[in-house]
């Protein structure tokens, strides 16, 4: 049996694993998987997930030799534990994201970039960084916004307004711990981040993934994510950028998707998945994998021509 295609709900094992070190001297958890020669594809999860989030798309792309996939543990999730004076920020999410790309790609290499929710946040604010233009031929973005996340939330059944942003900052900056994984926690996370079709399987993954991450890192990224202004970010994003939103999202509304398409240099139009919530990797896993393989092999895997060319040199 493949390292990568275990038994259902054993997470792949990476064919390496790498330490990156960030600006401010925060250690970076990152794996890659598949053969190193594939087209590389980066993938950066969001906020309260880990490496794991990725274990659909790792499986699919990088199982069958498809792509050299790198995922890595955000600071103060997963593996990344260890944050340094940069502390919690949008600036530090973009150090982090070109301390990773520079330790796992090779000068000058072009790879696909994609990030969900505060991922997406990543991209956005490293678009304008050297590291990022050096190594970036396209970019999805799922599920994400780049302002106002509190004041268009849905997650509380609230009419808009100054009280329901207000008790949504409370709600999604709250210090109390997540404990264990329950019936009633996974009911409301559910019902918070998932579509209301969502399989158990699928939310008992999530809630694996979200109760595993450490609360003071959960409770420091709220608050930067309460303020977020990266709206200037989008159009530094001068490269061909996918975007991807679920109907039933209630932390980033589909309208935080359209606006963002609306500023994008160059759109590559949103995909907007009925009935699907926040957690789309997870939730629409074919849809998410397929958007990639089609970046991937747009902007990544050399033509047949390009080929010829290099034998003919």
């Amino acid at each position: 049996m493949s390292r990568l295609m275990r038994a259902a709900g054993e997470p792949p094992v990476p064919s390496r694993e790498l330490t990156a070190v960030s600006a401010d001297g925060s250690r970076l958890h990152v794996e890659v998987y598949g053969p190193e020669g594939a087209p590389a594809l980066v993938l950066a999860h969001g906020w309260t997930c880990s490496t794991l989030f990725w274990a659909a798309q790792i499986r699919a792309l990088a199982g069958a030799g498809e792509c050299r996939v790198v995922v890595y543990d955000q600071r103060g999730h997963g593996r990344s534990p260890a944050v340094g004076p940069g502390g919690y920020s949008t600036d530090a999410l973009a150090d982090d994201l070109e301390a990773v790309l520079a330790t796992a790609l090779a000068p000058g290499e072009r790879a696909v970039l994609a990030g969900h929710s505060m991922g997406g946040m990543t991209m956005m604010a490293a678009a304008g960084r050297p590291g990022f233009r050096e190594h970036a031929a396209a970019v999805l973005l799922c599920s994400t916004g780049s302002s106002r996340l509190v004041a268009e939330s849905l997650v509380l059944p609230m009419r808009a307004g100054r009280l329901r942003t207000r008790m949504t900052r409370a709600v999604l900056g709250a210090r109390a711990p997540l404990g264990p994984v329950t019936a009633l926690s996974k009911a409301i996370l559910k019902y918070g981040t998932m579509g209301p079709g969502t399989s158990p399987e699928r939310v008992a993954e999530c809630a694996r993934i979200v109760h595993a991450c450490p609360r003071a890192a959960r409770v420091a990224w709220s608050h930067v994510l309460g303020e977020l202004d990266l709206v200037a970010g989008i159009r530094e994003l001068d490269v061909p950028t996918a975007v991807i939103a679920g109907t039933a999202d209630r932390l980033t509304p589909p309208v935080h998707a359209r606006e963002i398409v609306a500023a994008l240099p160059h759109p590559l139009g949103l995909t907007e998945l009925a009935g699907v919530g926040h957690m789309t990797p997870v939730e629409a896993p074919e849809a998410v994998t397929a958007k990639l393989r089609e970046l991937v092999t747009a902007y990544v895997t050399p033509t047949v021509r390009d080929e010829e060319k290099e034998q003919t040199v």
